[in-house]
């Protein structure tokens, strides 16, 4: 008996305007699928429309962290669907706040949960109700390893993937008495646009005390982009959990991540610190300078270029999955 699938699906994604989302959008439409891709970028929705050309690929604008906006997305996929609803809902939108934890604001930390897991939360409340009704639905929430590892100054980000961890959980067991599955999907390193976005917002710390460790972060994540696998990778894992007939609880993508998984589980804590101190240059040697003369340099050079990375920060329009999410570097570290 076949484990897949081959009916065809009415599916939508939120987040769909790059990286991961439009990726996936693109290849589930290919696949057959009814895809309704959604996000908050009109003109980059258009794009997608235009590439979907003789595909059965819809779009709508859907701000996860606006109730308004979602009320109208719900609508209209009721009138697309003739009430139905979809089939398979795929929480993918996010983004990250790249940074030492002690030093991100309150604000920052607010904006990064009322995307991630806030509006997740949000869409999916609002899409379960017809899947109810029918007795039959999916949910795929787009994780990521981060939300099993935490890596330094990944700590924002990292405890939204967490919450959507836990949450997806017990979603898992509250929702499967009503026929509606839920599954993860958990990216290691992917290329998508999260380097050029989180990285240029370290600028807002360069005159916190962890200046000079973030120099060398910087400089050795911008050569992490070997790691990097293509965002084609996650669609086709979201594919596989779209396409099951009883989808598994998590999707670990691509395969190398399960290495650093399993390093995390058997290296002993003291070990796995050492090695996550090392990957972030969390060292007295590097921060000995952080104080003093040094620092003041760094206040006049770190205000301008905390208001241009402000100004250019995420946007959460896709979920990105950061750089070293994989921990390959540490991992690699820890295990010479």
């Amino acid at each position: 008996m076949s484990t897949t699938s081959t009916t065809s699906k009415t599916v939508l994604i939120t987040g769909a305007t790059s990286g991961i989302g439009r990726v996936t959008a693109l290849h589930l439409a290919q696949e057959g699928h009814h895809v309704i891709a959604t996000g908050r970028r009109t003109a980059e929705l258009a794009k997608l429309a235009a590439e979907a050309k003789g595909l059965r690929l819809d779009t709508l604008p859907l701000d996860v962290t606006s109730p308004s906006s979602i009320a109208d997305a719900v609508a209209a996929v009721d009138l697309m669907t003739d009430g139905r609803g979809p089939d398979v809902l795929i929480n993918n939108a996010g983004f990250g706040i790249l940074g030492p934890s002690s030093e991100i604001s309150d604000a920052e930390l607010r904006r990064q949960y009322e995307t991630n897991v806030f509006g997740l939360m949000s869409v999916t409340r609002a899409f379960i109700p017809k899947m109810r009704e029918r007795g039959a639905g999916r949910i795929i929430n787009v994780s990521s390893v981060g939300g099993r590892l935490t890596l330094p100054y990944f700590g924002v980000y990292n405890s939204t993937k967490y919450a959507i961890e836990s949450l997806s959980d017990a979603l898992r067991y509250e929702l499967r008495p009503f026929g509606i599955d839920v599954a993860l999907i958990e990216p290691g390193i992917i290329r998508t646009s999260f380097e050029s976005t989180a990285v240029a917002n370290l600028d807002a710390y360069r005159a916190s005390p962890y200046g000079r460790a973030l120099d060398k972060y910087e400089q050795m994540s911008k050569s992490a982009d070997r790691f990097a696998s293509d965002p084609i990778v996650i669609a086709k894992a979201i594919s596989r959990a779209v396409r099951a007939r009883r989808p598994a609880a998590r999707y670990v993508a691509p395969r190398s991540t399960h290495f650093a998984i399993w390093l995390r589980a058997i290296a002993p804590t003291s070990v796995w610190d050492w090695a996550m101190r090392k990957a972030g240059y969390l060292d007295a040697k590097t921060l000995e300078g952080a104080t003093g003369a040094q620092r003041a340099q760094r206040v006049a050079e770190g205000s301008a270029a905390a208001g241009s990375a402000a100004t250019g920060a995420a946007s959460p329009a896709d979920h990105v999955s950061p750089k070293r999410s994989e921990v390959a570097g540490a991992a690699t570290s820890a295990a010479n």
